[in-house]
């Protein structure tokens, strides 16, 4: 449980604003301080509740972690994040929220409540740490010793003023693998993400072209970017879900890239049915996938099923597919140079802090 003076989060919102770090999520500059102002995203919250919804796939083996690193080391085949391998978590979280907000009301009376996960100007992490749901990690999410940081996080405001809850300490001490472990240099800084270049970012909110000196750095990865909580010492504690909506779904993850480009956008629309990928649309979907394929010309990998794919994509409708299209054949004739960063092939052990 949280109270709603989120003061001291908004100096901190807006430095980071002001360095342009949101890149173009324009919907974050365009909210501004609602996000640190509960009471006026919705007129008369006196409290919010906090909640946390893990995901990991429930058939998730021991050892997940080098598992998932060593994904990185196919780069003919594409690798979505673990949180986009299920169902979309927005539906789910909110249905679920909106039932603890009823319950909640049925418990404590007449009880004006609304819902929220990651859909609203709202500073869930800012307001989970202050819950005592977790802690503020260097790679800016929200760390738990019971859970690492692989939950989806949600909140419910209501109207009544209710006793918070107190925050926890925080545990990183002076491990840095997650800022060591980020393939683009993303976190600039201890609890300091530049979105312009993270790889979820890039791959998910960013709507145009991808610059192409980050494109080498981006490996394999088609959605999403997990390599800063693979890094986690914490994340050895993640929890798998109790929920079947996020268990791995087949034909989306470690898929042959040359098949993923052959995909049509009616294939496309039908194979992310209900997932958080459909989102983006086909055409970024394609732009992602080309660079890839790029990255994996690049490194010997993919051939000629590979190169001909490529070539079928030439042709299409968007401009944004055909830059990329062409820059990734371009990275097999060694048209275009690139430094190709390796991939670890397992995670790195620090010392974890305390």
């Amino acid at each position: 449980m949280a109270g709603v003076d989120l003061a001291s989060a908004e100096p901190g919102l807006l430095a980071w604003l002001a360095q342009g770090y949101h890149g173009e999520m324009d919907y974050m500059q365009r909210h501004g301080l609602k996000r640190a102002r509960p009471a006026e995203l919705v007129p008369g919250t006196l409290s919010v509740i906090t909640a946390r919804m893990d995901y990991l796939p429930s058939r998730t083996p021991e050892g997940w972690q080098a598992l998932e690193f060593d994904r990185l080391n196919r780069p003919a085949t594409g690798t979505v994040s673990l949180y986009a391998r299920g169902r979309d978590y927005h539906k789910v979280m909110r249905r679920r929220l909106q039932q603890l907000g009823e319950k909640v009301a049925a418990h404590l009376g007449p009880l004006g409540h609304r819902a929220f996960t990651d859909s609203a100007p709202v500073l869930e992490a800012e307001l989970a740490t202050r819950s005592g749901q977790g802690w503020r990690g260097k790679h800016t999410l929200v760390l738990s010793r019971e859970a690492g940081s692989l939950f989806f996080l949600g909140e419910i405001y209501v109207d009544m003023a209710l006793q918070t809850t107190a925050p926890v300490d925080a545990h990183c001490g002076s491990c840095n693998a997650c800022i060591a472990a980020c393939p683009t240099q993303a976190i600039v800084a201890p609890y300091q993400l530049d979105a312009r270049r993270c790889i979820s970012y890039l791959t998910i909110e960013h709507p145009g072209p991808i610059a192409p000196e980050l494109r080498p750095l981006m490996g394999n990865r088609i959605y999403g970017c997990d390599d800063c909580q693979l890094a986690c010492p914490w994340n050895k504690f993640a929890q798998v879900s109790r929920l079947a909506d996020f268990d791995e779904r087949t034909g989306l993850n470690g898929q042959a890239l040359a098949a993923l480009l052959d995909w049509t956008e009616d294939e496309f629309l039908a194979r992310t049915e209900g997932s958080p990928i459909r989102r983006i649309g086909h055409a970024r979907w394609l732009r992602n996938v080309a660079v890839a394929a790029g990255n994996a010309l690049a490194a010997g990998q993919g051939g000629t099923k590979l190169r001909d794919a490529l070539h079928r994509c030439l042709s299409h409708e968007s401009a944004l597919v055909q830059e990329h299209v062409s820059w990734a054949l371009a990275q097999g004739d060694g048209q275009v140079s690139g430094v190709i960063v390796p991939t670890p092939t397992s995670p790195p052990h620090p010392k974890m802090g305390s």
